[in-house]
């Protein structure tokens, strides 16, 4: 008799929802057959079993949420009674998995994450807001813990279980509390329902947040809060663009091919990237990573949330490549068929609402990324050419930075690369 226990559908996930059973108590398995579906934060994943045997227990009923890595979900036992393997998880529709979901329940008072604390070396030590304070609230020294997380980061489970500072106790959330306020000057925000700020009870409807909204969430407020970002604006001309994609596409019509304005931009920003490779670069605490290929992001709205996924060395495609792929990735993301592989990674995002007839915005960056780059929708302006005030068809760019990455000189030398690529496309078909 083994349990059989939940699995890990990625290195960060520690948790999921058990979504479906496909057998029941006295089936036999056998190695391959299909016996629960697990959903993670962005799409579902089949668990097979990998030998043969019975079902004796189902521990853990189908729509469960929250259920933990390594919690047992059933038992099973061989044909002889010995204990069988635990089950593979086989990668049909795969969810983009961020960093582990570390946030605290919002009824919750909570205190602000301490500052960043340094080794005996004068090195930051690098961790999560929320590790630091669950730090701060049990007494725990940060110098003494290796982080498991992105690049050495210290995450909350690695301050789990981790040993107490002597004479610091249970009191220490009310102390940092009172230290954190009278240091900053300002009170730390205590978490408030609606009801306290004003909106009554049953005045609206509650929609739980599921695991793509609790990671996209936390994802963000991560982004926002320690990336230092920038935003830098563009204007291109996009008329010779328009032009060269109705003969482009005139050529692809008999292979059903269509080129879309999003991958003229995807393919203008990787050429870009390799003539300004400095943009295309990540932040680690131990240097700058500078990537040798553009893997390019692309940002999917999905049912309940948002995925990137990456069209793999985009400077080396052609414009019918690359619509090819992203229109099959687009398609695949909707039906939550990625494979961890296709959405994880990238070294650059690029997030276009010009369908949506947004003018122009700023994007979050997406960790560990250098640069997102956002798109607006072409429109007809006033320009001035030669003295003269003419009509364009305009489109807004906007470039937002990680500063300890790309700094405003090296983000506007990329854009003087993308732009002449854009206004005048033929150079990218060569």
């Amino acid at each position: 008799m083994t349990d059989i226990l939940m699995p890990a559908l990625s290195p960060t996930m520690e948790e999921g929802v058990l979504a479906k059973w496909h057998v029941k108590v006295g089936d036999v398995v056998s190695a391959g057959d299909v016996i629960a579906e697990i959903e993670t934060d962005k799409a579902t994943m089949e668990v097979e079993a990998v030998d043969e045997g019975e079902v004796t227990d189902i521990l853990v009923a189908e729509g469960t949420e929250g259920v933990k890595v390594n919690t047992p979900i059933a038992r099973l036992k061989d044909e002889g009674g010995a204990a069988a393997p635990a089950p593979a998880a086989k990668a049909e529709a795969p969810k983009a998995e961020a960093a582990p979901a570390e946030t605290p329940k919002a009824a919750a008072p909570v205190a602000p994450a301490p500052a960043a604390p340094k080794s005996d070396t004068g090195e930051r030590i690098f961790a999560s807001p929320l590790a630091r304070r669950i730090a701060a609230q049990n007494g725990v020294d940060l110098k003494s813990i290796k982080g498991t997380g992105p690049h050495g980061r210290i995450v909350k489970r690695d301050i789990e279980g981790a040993p107490q500072t002597a004479g610091k106790g249970a009191a220490q959330p009310a102390a940092s509390t009172a230290t954190a306020g009278a240091t900053s000057g300002i009170a730390p925000r205590q978490a408030q329902s609606l009801a306290q700020m004003g909106i009554p009870d049953g005045s609206y409807d509650l929609i739980p947040l599921d695991g793509m909204k609790k990671a996209v969430a936390r994802r963000m407020v991560d982004s926002i809060q320690n990336v230092p970002h920038f935003p830098l604006f563009i204007d291109v001309e996009i008329d010779q663009l328009m032009a060269v994609r109705a003969k482009v596409n005139k050529m692809l019509e008999p292979q059903g091919i269509k080129v879309s304005v999003n991958d003229f931009v995807i393919k203008a920003a990787a050429l870009a990237l390799k003539m300004v490779p400095e943009a295309n670069a990540s932040y680690t605490p131990e240097g700058i990573a500078m990537h040798h290929n553009a893997d390019v992001s692309m940002a999917v709205a999905i049912d309940g949330g948002l995925i990137t996924p990456i069209i793999k060395k985009a400077e080396t495609k052609g414009l019918a490549q690359i619509a090819t792929e992203s229109k099959d990735l687009a398609k695949r993301a909707r039906e939550r068929k990625l494979k961890p592989e296709e959405f994880q990674g990238g070294t650059f995002s690029v997030s276009n609402l010009g369908m949506f007839g947004i003018k122009s915005f700023s994007s979050i960056i997406n960790e560990p990324q250098g640069c997102i780059m956002s798109v607006g929708a072409g429109e007809q302006r006033a320009v001035v050419k030669d003295g003269q005030l003419a009509v364009a068809t305009v489109m807004t760019v906007t470039l937002t930075c990680d500063h300890r990455v790309v700094d405003g000189a090296t983000g506007a030398r990329f854009l003087q690369a993308f732009k002449p690529l854009i206004e005048d496309p033929v150079a990218m078909l060569a």
